[in-house]
C-alpha cells in the first residue's frame, strides 16, 4: 500500500471503534462483574461523603432497612415480587428483540380488569373464584395491550418502542377517566374506593400469596424457554427472523404468541398489585415497576432463574435507599443516584463481557 493510500485510510478511521469480543471464560466474566461492583460502591461511598456522612454507615443503614427486621424483609418481598413477574413478561419480549416498553401500561390494564371484579363482584361468590375471575381478567387484559402492537409490527412493521410506550400513557389515561367517572368513590375526590376484605388477597408468612405466584411463573417461563416448541421458535425469531421463515416459522405468529404470553403475565402484575398491595386501583399502581423490571431483565440475561436474585437485590437498594432517607435525612433525588450509580455499573459491565473497544493510536488501531 502506498504512503498516500495510507494516509487516507488513516484518515478515515475512526478513532474508537467497537468490536464483539471473543466468548471470554465464566470465570472472567464473573471478575468483571466483580469489579464493577466494587466500583459501584465505591463510587456511591464517594456521593455519600459528599453528602456528609460515613458510607460504613449509610451502607449499613440500608441492609438493616431491607432485612433487618421481619417487617422490614416482608416490605422488600412486597417490592421483589412485581419485579420479578414483570422481568419475566420483559424477558419474553426481548427474547426475540421485540423491544417492549410498554410493561407498564400492561400492569395498569391488568390492574383495571382485576378492580372490576374487586368492586361489583366482592361478595356475590366464594373468595376462591373471584380471585381466579380477576387474575383471569388481569392476564386477559394484559395480553390485549400486549397483543394490539404486536399485530400492527406482524402486519405493518411498525416501531414497537414507540408503540408499546404511548399504549402506557393510553392505559393511564384510562385510569384517570374511571377516577373521576364511573369508579369515583362517592362525595370524595376523584379516586376510586379501597376494595372489600373479599377481595384482598389472603397472606402467608405475613405477604400476600403473590410470592407463591412468582415462584410458579417462574417454573413457567422456564419450561417455556428451554423446554417448548413455541419457546424454541421465540429464541430462533430473535437470533434470525430470516432463519426462522427458512426454517417454516411463521415469524408474525410467534411474535403475536408470544407478546400475549408476555403480556398476560404483565397483566397478572397488575392483579397482584391492587389485591395484594394497594387494595385500590390508582395512577401509581405500576409504580415504575415495568421500567425497572427492564433493568432485572438484562441484568439476569434473562435467564428466569436469575432475575429471582436480581430482582430481590433491586428490592432490597430501593427499600434501603427509602430507610437512609428517614435515618440520615439523605433527599429521595440523592438516594435514586445512588442506586442509578449501582445499577449504572452493573449493567455496565456487561457491554465490556460482550465487546471491546479499539482505539486509534500511533497510526494504528489497537485494542
Amino acid at each position: 500500500m502506498t504512503e498516500q493510500a495510507a494516509a487516507a485510510v488513516k484518515q478515515h478511521e475512526p478513532w474508537l471503534r467497537i468490536v464483539n469480543r471473543p466468548v471470554i471464560s465464566r470465570r472472567k466474566a464473573w471478575a468483571i462483574r466483580a469489579a464493577a461492583f466494587i466500583a459501584a460502591i465505591l463510587c456511591g461511598a464517594l456521593l455519600i461523603l459528599l453528602l456528609g456522612h460515613s458510607p460504613f454507615a449509610v451502607y449499613s443503614e440500608m441492609i438493616k432497612g431491607a432485612v433487618g427486621s421481619k417487617i422490614s424483609l416482608v416490605s422488600t418481598i412486597k417490592i421483589a415480587i412485581p419485579l420479578l413477574i414483570a422481568a419475566l413478561s420483559v424477558a419474553l419480549s426481548f427474547k426475540m428483540q421485540f423491544w417492549n416498553i410498554g410493561a407498564e401500561g400492561q400492569i395498569l390494564a391488568g390492574g383495571i380488569a382485576a378492580s372490576y371484579f374487586a368492586l361489583y363482584w366482592a361478595g356475590a361468590m366464594p373468595a376462591l373464584i373471584l380471585f381466579l375471575l380477576m387474575c383471569a381478567a388481569a392476564a386477559a387484559a394484559g395480553a390485549l395491550w400486549g397483543a394490539i402492537p404486536a399485530l400492527c409490527k406482524a402486519k405493518w412493521n411498525t416501531n414497537e418502542t414507540l408503540f408499546t410506550l404511548m399504549l402506557n400513557y393510553v392505559a393511564l389515561g384510562l385510569i384517570k377517566y374511571l377516577q373521576a367517572g364511573p369508579w369515583q368513590k362517592p362525595g370524595g375526590h376523584p379516586q376510586i374506593a379501597m376494595f372489600d376484605d373479599a377481595a384482598r388477597l389472603p397472606k402467608i408468612f405475613d405477604v400476600h400469596i403473590g410470592w407463591i405466584i412468582a415462584i410458579v411463573l417462574v417454573a413457567v417461563v422456564s419450561v417455556f424457554l428451554s423446554r417448548s416448541k413455541h419457546g424454541f421458535e421465540t429464541a430462533v425469531v430473535g437470533q434470525s427472523p430470516n432463519t426462522a421463515r427458512y426454517a417454516g416459522m411463521h415469524v408474525g405468529r410467534v411474535l403475536v404468541r408470544t407478546m400475549i404470553f408476555a403480556g398476560a403475565l404483565a397483566g397478572i402484575v397488575g392483579f397482584i398489585q391492587v389485591s395484594g398491595a394497594d387494595y385500590t386501583l390508582t395512577e401509581n399502581t405500576a409504580g415504575g415497576v415495568g421500567f425497572t423490571a427492564i433493568t432485572v431483565a438484562w441484568l439476569a440475561q434473562l435467564h428466569p432463574l436469575a432475575m429471582m436474585a436480581v430482582a430481590v437485590f433491586i428490592a432490597v437498594l430501593e427499600k434501603g435507599a427509602g430507610r437512609i432517607q428517614t435515618t440520615y435525612g439523605i433527599p429521595a433525588s440523592a438516594s435514586d443516584v445512588l442506586i442509578g450509580i449501582i445499577l449504572f455499573f452493573m449493567l455496565g459491565c456487561e457491554f465490556f463481557i460482550h465487546y471491546r473497544l479499539i482505539l486509534r493510536k500511533g497510526g494504528k488501531a489497537r485494542g
